[in-house]
């Protein structure tokens, strides 16, 4: 199972980062824990929300479209 999932700072709420794993409670634990360089300076981090795939494939092009313009706006309106 891969999910696809979206994380919000919680000292900068305007602030989200989309990605995808196969174990989302270490991956925030790494997220909260910044041994990731691309979130380190906005932590903390919460969840906000997750969509779970079990084509990996699926996943990854539903995290490509979530970081494009169009994803931007749905995530804001829908997610």
């Amino acid at each position: 199972m891969k999910y696809v999932y979206i994380l919000r700072s919680v000292e900068i709420p305007d602030h989200y980062y989309v990605g995808v794993t196969s174990d989302l409670k270490a991956r925030l634990a790494k997220h909260n824990a910044g041994e990731v360089p691309h979130t380190s300076k906005y932590v903390p981090w919460s969840l906000k929300t997750y969509v779970a795939f079990s084509d990996e494939a699926q996943a990854f092009a539903f995290e490509k479209y979530l970081k494009s313009a169009s994803g931007r706006a749905f995530s804001k309106k829908r997610l």
